[in-house]
């Protein structure tokens, strides 16, 4: 027990239990047992058990909130608002009852034995089990009376992520992992899984489709977290072919013709009941073979049968004849190459040096291209880009590619909308109206488009040589310094800014995140992608539409199909600044501790605890604006939009001009 100078009790452990009460002992209302991690390890683990103050005893996996959609067990024993000293869990000699203390009533008792034990004692398990054990005699071993949930696969999580937990003919159960990946600890199965191969190295967006295979399970589903993506699809082929060929998919579902892909950790996988639920999931295409010189051969020369371990290496042997030919051979192809690629080059330059001063002559270089967006045709446009042929990425409707223009001097950025459907059009139309008329240091620039028939249609931007925010962010070898960081967190603020308050109408990007921020030369930010923008009038402040974005970075009103308004650019934004700022993303599971793995709820943390050097990795940085940027990231994130301040008065705290007030926690980070 803890006393103060009263000698009055401030703190004691019987209160405070770990993950097991003793007969005599309670669960107030508002406390939780949180679960060991293993038999042996004794930290907090992957459950716990709260009696809330609503008179409900749930169960939930950690690092989630106390909501209906996270938890896998309850008494539904709701009897209203309490307080914490109205409700609790009670155990005694008669067995295990919740109580009601405003009416010295038992809401419901969860076990009672008629012949009273020596002891009784509830433990929440590693595995997510509540279990109640009554010793008979003084020195007998405990024997199991009650336990909670009576199926161990109905605990969520219970097999870690990217595994699930299934049953066999004699209703064992066992925990599986997802194709493609292994356990992580043979010795600890419900750890969860891992991925058993290398992905190979991405170019262009586009995965090397013969490196992998795409394995297909029915009847899975999980929690849809992390990257998601959703999008229609004709038929399953057209799916898995997607996803094998997307670098962030590792796995796709396809039902009632939609495609969702997802990128792993996968979390809360069960076995459902939705029979025409189609999963594919990415696996190697381990095909090499090695062969062993005379493995398969003994000194007789009769060959016998492989065997399964053996290895095969296939070696040739050549002549000397044989290289020389080849020599001669590859020695005129190369002449006859080079004379050829010479003749061609010759051509193709006076070509277009003549199209280049045709071009001079209708003036339309110089100061008039940079005042009006230009009109090309879908045959400029494929020769700029080199026939579509190196993709810079790959957008919701559209895919991106390189291209250059006057003898490449003018380097651009070709988008090109491939399904031209109702959504396309959308979009198409979106991008030509709202970025035609906005000029802004911090904005991506349109510079002309391609509107040719019906399925034709490709729109034209200036290039961003230095990537994304995101490739600086989580790639990149050299993370940014303390003061690249600042000064692309104000590029970004400045951006919003102007499209909140600045264009003639005010406009919701609705998509705000590292990816579709850019860097140009000077590594200068620009927000680029106004595909999902959502245009206001002059005398309106908030819209209905859709829910667009990607997760992570939605404000809590999409979910809850409330009116938005700027404020959802402005959550987007806070949440973009805390990456930012620790240069990793907003939800990150392969850490050492449990805590850090949500950044809003790690940030609110360290901030509360003034423990805000563990956020940059005590880098040296200047701590006020250290300070001044969580603070300004936490006020941006709060779940009421009217919490939130606007654009201005983030650009004028960012910079110091205005005082930050200390932020209260943000809900939706717990």
């Amino acid at each position: 027990m803890l006393y103060n100078n009263h000698m009055e009790v401030l703190w004691q452990s019987f209160d405070n239990p770990p993950d097991t009460i003793l007969q005599g002992q309670s669960l107030r209302g508002g406390i939780e047992l949180v679960s060991s991690t293993s038999k042996t390890n004794y930290s907090s683990g992957r459950f716990h058990i709260k009696m809330q103050t609503d008179g409900n005893l749930v169960m939930y996996p950690t690092n989630t909130t106390d909501e209906p959609l996270y938890a896998y067990w309850a008494t539904e024993t709701y009897v209203g608002p309490l307080t914490k000293s109205e409700s609790y869990l009670h155990l005694n000699d008669t067995g295990l009852q919740l109580l009601d203390n405003r009416t010295s009533t038992a809401i419901q008792f969860l076990y009672t034995e008629l012949s009273y034990p020596v002891m009784y004692r509830a433990t929440l398990g590693y595995d997510g089990i509540f279990r109640l054990y009554a010793y008979r005699h003084t020195n007998s071993s405990p024997s199991l009376v009650w336990s909670k949930p009576d199926d161990p696969c109905d605990v969520k999580n219970y097999c870690g992520f990217n595994s699930y937990c299934t049953r066999n003919g004699t209703e064992q159960h066992y925990c599986v992992c997802l194709p493609g990946s292994d356990f992580i600890d043979l010795d600890q199965k419900s750890s969860g899984c891992q991925k058993n191969f290398t992905d190979k190295r991405c170019g262009s967006r586009n995965e090397n489709v013969t490196y992998y295979n795409l394995a297909t399970e029915e009847q899975l589903l999980w929690e849809e977290d992390g990257f998601y993506y959703r999008a229609i699809a004709d038929n399953k082929q057209d799916c898995s072919k997607s996803c094998l060929e997307d670098c962030d998919c590792d796995a796709a579902t396809f039902l009632n013709g939609y495609c969702s892909k997802y990128k792993y950790p996968l979390r809360y996988v069960h076995v459902a009941d939705v029979n025409a639920w189609l999963s594919f999931f990415k696996t190697t295409n381990n095909a090499s073979l090695y062969v062993q010189p005379n493995e398969f051969f003994n000194s007789s020369s009769v060959r016998r049968v492989p065997q399964a371990g053996d290895k095969v290496v296939v070696t040739t042997t050549t002549s000397k004849k044989t290289w020389i030919l080849i020599l001669v051979i590859t020695i005129g192809f190369s002449i006859y190459s080079c004379i050829s690629l010479s003749l061609s080059g010759y051509f193709v330059f006076k070509f277009r040096l003549l199209k280049y001063k045709r071009l001079l002559e209708s003036k339309t270089l110089g100061l008039a291209e940079d005042l009006i967006l230009r009109s090309y045709s879908y045959s400029e446009l494929k020769k700029a880009t080199n026939g579509f042929k190196q993709e810079l990425g790959r957008g919701s409707f559209g895919t991106v590619y390189k291209g250059s223009l006057y003898k490449g001097k003018k380097p651009i950025a070709v988008k090109r909308l491939e399904k031209v459907v109702d959504e396309g059009e959308r979009e198409f139309r979106a991008e030509m109206q709202v970025i035609g008329k906005t000029h802004h240091k911090n904005l991506v620039r349109l510079l002309g488009y391609c509107a040719e028939g019906k399925t034709q249609r490709l729109l034209v931007y200036e290039y961003m040589s230095n990537g994304t925010l995101a490739d600086c962010l989580f790639k990149s070898e050299r993370l940014p310094y303390w003061s690249e960081r600042v000064r692309i967190a104000l590029d970004v603020a400045r951006g919003i800014l102007y499209l909140h308050e600045e264009c003639e109408t005010p406009i919701i990007h609705c998509d705000i995140k590292p990816q579709n921020i850019l860097m140009d030369d000077f590594w200068t930010a620009k927000i680029s992608d106004f595909g999902l923008a959502k245009l206001l009038m002059p005398d309106q402040t908030k819209t209905f539409t859709i829910v667009r974005g990607t997760r992570g970075y939605l404000a809590p009103e999409w979910q809850k199909n409330s009116p938005i308004s700027l404020k959802v650019d402005i959550f987007s934004y806070g949440i973009v600044l805390l990456e930012t700022i620790c240069c990793r993303r907003n939800l990150d599971v392969h850490v050492s501790n449990p805590d850090e793995i949500v950044l809003s709820s790690w940030v609110y943390k360290c901030f509360e605890r003034g423990q805000l050097d563990l956020l940059v990795n005590l880098e040296e940085v200047e701590k006020e604006a250290l300070e001044r940027l969580v603070k300004v990231g936490l006020w941006c994130i709060q779940d009421e939009p009217a919490h939130r301040p606007s654009m201005k008065c983030v650009l004028l705290m960012l910079e110091g001009i205005t005082d930050i007030a200390t932020p209260p926690c943000p809900t939706s980070t717990w």
